[in-house]
């Protein structure tokens, strides 16, 4: 299968103001994408991915017939729409509704308003999801790599798993918290762990001490996935318990990639 690149892009663009609409559509047209479909309500936006499919759906946040946030669960529920990647764009800055689209695996949130480096940036890692381009790696056949994937949140799980998985990974093994990671741990061998920081149980800072100081795992590379800022306390707090990489939510394949290389290609 050919590789995308913008100018292929179908679209879906959901704004309810006419004004935000005609702006969004105006900057994606001068970043070379051809094919919009521009909605105002979740309700149209369902009848046109019915209808015209899509490659990347483009949303504000609410809506007279609901939330982008419903919206997005729907299409990561549904097993003909659940790989179109999601982005973002909303005024919104409490940290506790963007950490809903974080954890529901969006592929780029945007702020409104933003500019066009944004929307190029945003364009590209949604294109890395569409784009699947297995790595190579000197040491490791990558579809033999043995990951452990570790997070509470279904909905971020799958959409991590989906970014591994189109970099080739495919033997995953999934785990809702540290308490459940560590079972596995113990009865089979991994070759990375990946896992969210914030857990019930178990979090990822108490499962990377245990992976870290445990002899028969020390030597396990650990990916820790956040979306806190990485200059909080917390994230110090974890860089000492040996984790080898932080990244950030939304999991980016370009960044991932470039992690992967460095911890499995030594």
């Amino acid at each position: 299968m050919d590789k995308l690149s913008i100018p292929d892009l179908h679209i879906v663009l959901i704004e309810p103001s006419d004004t935000q609409r005609k702006i969004i559509t105006t900057l994606l047209l001068k970043e070379k994408v051809k094919e919009i479909d521009p909605v105002s309500t979740v309700a149209e936006a369902k009848a046109a991915l019915k209808t015209h499919g899509a490659d990347l759906i483009v949303s504000a946040m609410y809506f007279e017939d609901g939330t982008a946030l419903e919206l997005l669960k729907y299409l990561k529920e549904s097993d003909e729409f659940n790989a179109i990647p999601f982005m973002l764009v909303s005024s919104e800055n409490r940290l506790s509704k963007l950490e809903e689209f974080k954890q529901a695996g969006v592929a780029a949130i945007l702020p409104k308003p933003f500019e066009p480096l944004h929307l190029s940036r945003a364009l590209n890692a949604s294109l890395d999801l569409i784009n699947h381009d297995e790595l190579d790696l000197d040491l490791f056949d990558i579809q033999e790599v043995r990951v452990l994937l570790v997070d509470d949140s279904k909905l971020a799980r799958n959409h991590i798993r989906r970014v591994l998985e189109g970099m080739g990974l495919k033997r995953i093994q999934e785990a809702e918290n540290g308490a459940m990671a560590l079972t596995f741990i113990k009865d089979e061998s991994f070759d990375l762990v990946v896992t969210d920081y914030n857990m019930p149980e178990m979090d990822g800072r108490e499962l990377s001490e245990f992976i870290r100081f445990n002899p028969e795992t020390t030597h396990i590379p650990i990916i820790m996935v956040t979306s806190e800022s990485a200059n909080s306390a917390h994230m110090s707090n974890i860089q000492q318990t040996g984790v080898n990489a932080l990244c950030d939510k939304p999991f980016e394949p370009t960044e991932v990639r470039a992690m992967l290389a460095a911890l499995l290609g030594n």
